[in-house]
């Protein structure tokens, strides 16, 4: 059987933004004409960062150029650099390890729980030398990491908590929304995540507003805001568009029903595919405290065999950091030649990611359970 175009399932959807195009061509007209001819940190950029502090209750919102940029700001102004370590999960994309190497510091990877894929904070407690300046944990997939074991464990051995909460927008464990655990979290704006634009773009969160001030000039070359040309610290080109600010906020109105839609996606992947452990599929719960709906993620025993029983039904699936960060040639020769990460190893092995998007219909939703449940049948013949 040969699929259309029309009939696929895309794992990335490349209509995410189509609603809003001409609000989108509105907006850049309007920015692009307005007589003060600010581009970059101007009042929309200032508007956008009030309402995400309204959104987490945080102290500081301060917008910057992508998630991984927010991730190197908040090192820079904790002071984190050359002979300090930061713990990190050995699962999970590079910017965990890159804007450690980044700031001259070494990152010491830890295994992760095999249920959560998260770091394991007893494999992080062991890795603690005096050289330890911060931990860095990850929410991955759909699940924010153990923050409460994390958090007790920083403030006992008098560490930083640096949470990458990059994809979890909308989540919260404990009643304390992700990215407020730690001392300072990121949320990533990149068009897939949750609050996603069409463009990069990141913001840093933190309680700490000595922290956020700090933040706020290293993003901007270690200015003030108020005095141009005047540079306090060295800083980075880390700055906020203000067409994609003024887009965001006029998609904010629509975000809680758009989470609501992918929250409602995975609790029927979920409770359809609940069973399936004989072949060899493990899925996550159905809801549940420290969830949230960026990624829908399956562990199979057989993954490549999934993905090409999807691929020839027109569903495309997505597999995740199929190598784990110590053993990427970028970070291998920094990573502890004594280091053993099983559970790591087995999520990059296993994980296998089924589309996820607001405007899934509901015929394509069931097509993708139906598929993935016939793969599964097969299996167990």
């Amino acid at each position: 059987m040969t699929v259309t175009v029309e009939h696929a399932v895309p794992f990335f959807a490349p209509d995410l933004f189509e609603a809003d195009r001409d609000v989108l061509l509105d907006l850049l007209y309007e920015v692009g004409t307005c007589p003060e001819q600010r581009f970059i940190l101007g009042r929309r950029t200032a508007r956008f960062e009030e309402a995400l502090r309204a959104e987490t209750n945080a102290a500081e919102a301060v917008a910057c150029s992508s998630g991984t940029s927010a991730l190197t700001l908040i090192l820079a102004a904790m002071g984190i650099g050359p002979g300090d370590e930061v713990i990190v999960p050995a699962f999970g994309c590079a910017p965990l390890a890159s804007t450690v190497l980044s700031s001259g510091a070494r990152p010491v990877f830890a295994d992760i729980d095999p249920v959560t894929l998260t770091m394991d904070p007893g494999h992080a407690e062991a890795l603690i030398t005096d050289r330890t300046r911060a931990l860095m944990p990850a929410h991955m997939f759909s699940v924010m990491a153990d923050m409460p074991r994390l958090r007790d464990l920083a403030d006992e051995r008098g560490l930083r908590l640096i949470e990458d909460s990059a994809l979890a927008q909308g989540g919260s464990l404990e009643g304390r929304p992700a990215g407020l655990w730690g001392d300072a979290g990121v949320h990533s704006f990149v068009q897939v995540k949750i609050f996603g634009m069409p463009g990069e773009g990141g913001v840093v969160l933190t309680d700490d507003t000595a922290l956020g001030e700090r933040v706020r000039m290293l993003r901007n070359h270690g200015q003030d805001g108020r005095n141009r040309f005047l540079h306090h610290h060295i800083g980075h080109n880390s700055r906020f568009d203000e067409v994609m600010a003024a887009f965001q906020l006029h998609r904010m109105e629509g975000l809680a029903a758009r989470t609501a839609r992918r929250t409602e996606i995975c609790s029927y992947y979920s409770a359809r595919l609940s069973d399936l452990g004989e072949a060899g599929i493990t899925a996550p719960p159905v809801g549940g405290d420290g969830r949230f709906p960026y990624v829908y993620t399956l562990l199979c025993e057989d993954r490549d065999g999934l993905r090409a029983h999807l691929a020839k039904a027109g569903i495309d699936a997505h597999v995740y950091y199929p190598r784990i960060l110590p053993e990427q040639p970028a970070f291998a020769p920094h990573a502890r030649p004594d280091g053993h990460w099983p559970r790591a190893r087995e999520a990059a092995r296993l994980n296998i990611s089924l589309p996820l998007y607001p405007h899934l219909t509901d015929a394509q939703v069931e097509r993708v359970v139906d598929d993935v449940r016939a793969f599964a049948l097969r299996r167990t013949r």
